[in-house]
């Protein structure tokens, strides 16, 4: 990826990160032209919300608030890296689970 890809696709990315419905704002901008920077953080910014919102409502029936805070807390870490990255222009995955965020998401091109 060349720089001028990275700052095409800046914006779109960073739209991706602002809760799950700017994930699907940012798909949607993605679509004409197609930005591989972009593509990369909109699967990391959807697979964050869709796991943190998944896990939720799973903890929401356990009603075990220490846990709920750990969760939070995890959510918070993995999107403030994945935003940080998409500010800086990198592209590294988020830890333990971007790897497998750019293999189940495919769908987003």
């Amino acid at each position: 990826m060349n720089q001028k890809e990275i700052a095409a696709g800046k914006n779109t990315a960073l739209i991706g990160y602002f809760t799950i419905v700017g994930s699907l704002i940012a798909l949607t901008m993605n679509n004409e032209p197609k930005n591989a920077f972009a593509r990369f953080h909109i699967r990391q910014a959807f697979g964050i919300h869709l796991l943190y919102h998944a896990l939720a409502i799973g903890m929401s029936y356990a009603n075990i608030s220490i846990v709920s805070l750990l969760l939070f807390i995890g959510y918070l870490m993995l999107w403030g890296f994945g935003f940080w990255q998409a500010i800086k222009g990198k592209t590294d995955p988020l830890p333990f689970v971007g790897r497998y965020f750019q293999k189940w998401f495919t769908f987003v091109q």
